[in-house]
């Protein structure tokens, strides 16, 4: 070998480029990216829901999680004071269900969402087609949970808010120059619905990218089959070649 023709040490950069490949691994494919998106609008919707609990929770329910004292800043003494923190406890009960629902909807959702992120970090034609079967049954059912979640929690709230215990703490704080303490649906409460359906569009965007993922696995499964199957009679027919030369010659 002359001095002027290097060594061959291109040939080695090939299995480096794909393992540099491997390593992105398929958390960016489109089925992972839809997926992590839907993670982070789960994260979003349960920090809504906590939030928009604590906004209508009142200034006597919030005195308890911080130093906030209600007597400093309301002009309230004796029975109207004890009615505001009374119509404060019984608001944030008849409120309670929608948090508790939300908080625990919207976390098994994200969970279940990230398992399937983590258990994705593969090919899709080396992954077991049940994982993917799963992957697409369960985000139709979320979003259409999603969808029938968001019209039960603003229906819900909607509900609470037209009960005389919200009229009658609404009157008293509006009384004290607090004109924000509606029977309306805040912003939180909105926020909650507007992520929520964002997450049941994402979800069907991850079914619909799912079935054609699943309708591509097929395809290549049935492709393997038939060059393996290809592979296997050209193999026979070599070794029949012989056979019938020896049977012309003898």
């Amino acid at each position: 070998r002359s001095e002027a023709d290097p060594p061959p040490r291109h040939v080695r950069q090939g299995p480096r480029a794909e393992h540099r490949d491997s390593t992105c691994t398929h958390i960016c494919s489109r089925r992972g990216i839809v997926l992590i998106c839907a993670v982070l609008t789960n994260a979003l919707v349960l920090i809504c829901v906590v939030a928009a609990w604590m906004v209508t929770s009142g200034m006597s329910a919030r005195g308890g999680m911080t130093s906030y004292d209600i007597n400093t800043d309301f002009n309230l003494q004796g029975t109207e004071l004890q009615q505001v923190r009374d119509l404060d406890m019984q608001y944030s009960q008849m409120r309670a269900p929608a948090i508790y629902g939300g908080i625990t909807f919207s976390l098994t959702f994200g969970v279940v969402s990230v398992l399937f992120v983590v258990i994705g970090n593969k090919p899709a034609h080396m992954m077991p087609l049940r994982i993917l079967v799963g992957a697409l049954v369960f985000q139709a059912v979320g979003a259409v949970m999603y969808v029938v979640a968001v019209g039960l929690y603003l229906h819900f709230i909607i509900g609470v808010n037209a009960t005389d215990v919200c009229k009658q703490r609404e009157r008293l704080y509006m009384r004290n120059g607090y004109t924000w303490m509606t029977c309306n649906v805040g912003g939180g409460d909105a926020a909650v619905a507007l992520f929520g359906l964002i997450t049941a569009i994402l979800y069907i965007a991850g079914t619909v990218i799912t079935f054609q993922t699943i309708r591509y696995v097929k395809q290549y499964v049935e492709q393997r089959k038939r060059r393996e199957a290809g592979r296997e009679l050209a193999r026979s027919e070599q070794q029949r070649a012989p056979m019938r030369a020896e049977t012309i010659t003898v």
